[in-house]
Formats: C-alpha cells, structure tokens, sequence
C-alpha cells in the first residue's frame, strides 16, 4: 500500500493543490493536523484538498477542532476524521488522535489535551497498523527550534506497547520531513510538502 503522508499545512492553498495532485499516485493519504491557522479558514482549505478521492484518514491539530474538522469534511465522500477511534483500509487498522500533546503555551484557540486526556483517548489503539498522532512522541522528531523535547508521553508509550508498523506525526515544524524510529516503528514527521510510503 503506497500512502501519501503530511501534517501543517496552515492554510498554504500552493502546497494543498500539490498534494491534491500527488494523491492520485497513491493508494491512501494521511493528513495529521493543522490544516488550517488558529482555527481560521478551515473550511477553504478542506474544500480544495476535498477533491482527492483516495482513502483519507485525517486528524485534527492544535490550529482546528475535531467537531470543526469533522463540519468541514462533511461533505469530502473519501475522508475519515479520526480522533480516539480507527478505519480499517484494505485490512490495515488506522488510529488517529489529535490535537496538541501535551498541552500548548498558544492559549485559548489551541486544541490541546493533557497527558492523561491523552492516554485515555488512546486506549483502543490497535496492535500494528498506522497510528496518526497530531503531535510527535516524547523522545521523536519532537525538538523544537529552542532545542526543548516537546512531544507526547502517552504517544510514546503507546508505540512501545501497541508497536504501530507507522506513525505519523506533525506539530513540531522544525522536524518536518524527517524520520526516526522507536523499536520496530517508524515513525515520520510528514510536513507540509508530502512523503510518499511504501507500507
């Protein structure tokens, strides 16, 4: 399964018409977060990339609400938003979780969760599979531009517990693009631009 993977597009509508294109090579496309900027024009940025008709899986960020997120899709026929539950695509289970883990300095707009909020909404996780996480695990493409570990706990150890085969991440713009591993998984700070990954 050949998957197009990316996370914080922030409203950029040049890149979103790219990654509309490169989804016609592909089999799925996995959106982790942050398509739009402090939960302003959503709506305009989901309608374009909406004309993909692959499998989509998407998450919500920090800068977008899952019910925002969820409103926006509504009509995108081949998306799934998922925040707490899974798709299964072709046999293979996907989980999403979104928002900012833990919780953000950036106030009142950000949709953030704690720790705790964070494990319990990753309880059903499955064993293998995709694991979509808005933000990156503790210890993973999670350093931020002031050299501060800004990522999840509770991403992490549910890597080391459900061992995902992927995972796929954004948040921490400085990480964009590149990839690590904990254990067996891979796990890809997907940005903006797109990574194509042969599953």
């Amino acid at each position: 399964m050949k998957l197009l993977l990316f996370s914080d597009l922030h409203s950029d509508f040049r890149t979103a018409t790219k990654l509309v294109e490169l989804s016609n090579s592909v089999d799925v496309v996995v959106g982790a977060g942050d398509f739009c900027v402090a939960r302003r024009r959503l709506k305009k940025i989901i309608a374009l990339l909406s004309s993909i008709t692959k499998p989509t899986v998407l998450v919500p960020g920090n800068s977008e609400s899952n019910e925002e997120l969820l409103q926006a899709c509504r009509s995108w026929k081949s998306a799934r938003v998922l925040h707490g539950n899974r798709a299964t695509i072709a046999e293979i289970p996907f989980f999403g979780i979104g928002g900012g883990i833990p919780v953000t300095p950036f106030g009142s707009w950000s949709y953030d969760f704690s720790e705790d909020e964070a494990y319990d909404l990753l309880r059903d996780c499955p064993s293998g599979g995709v694991l979509v996480s808005h933000s990156p695990p503790a210890g993973a493409l999670d350093v931020s531009s002031d050299g501060r570990s800004l990522g999840s706990q509770a991403v992490r150890e549910t890597i080391l517990i459900k061992k995902p085969n992927l995972v796929v991440c954004g948040h921490i713009h400085g990480s964009a693009g590149q990839i690590d591993r904990i254990g067996e998984t891979t796990v890809i700070n997907a940005g903006p631009q797109g990574i194509i990954w042969e599953l």
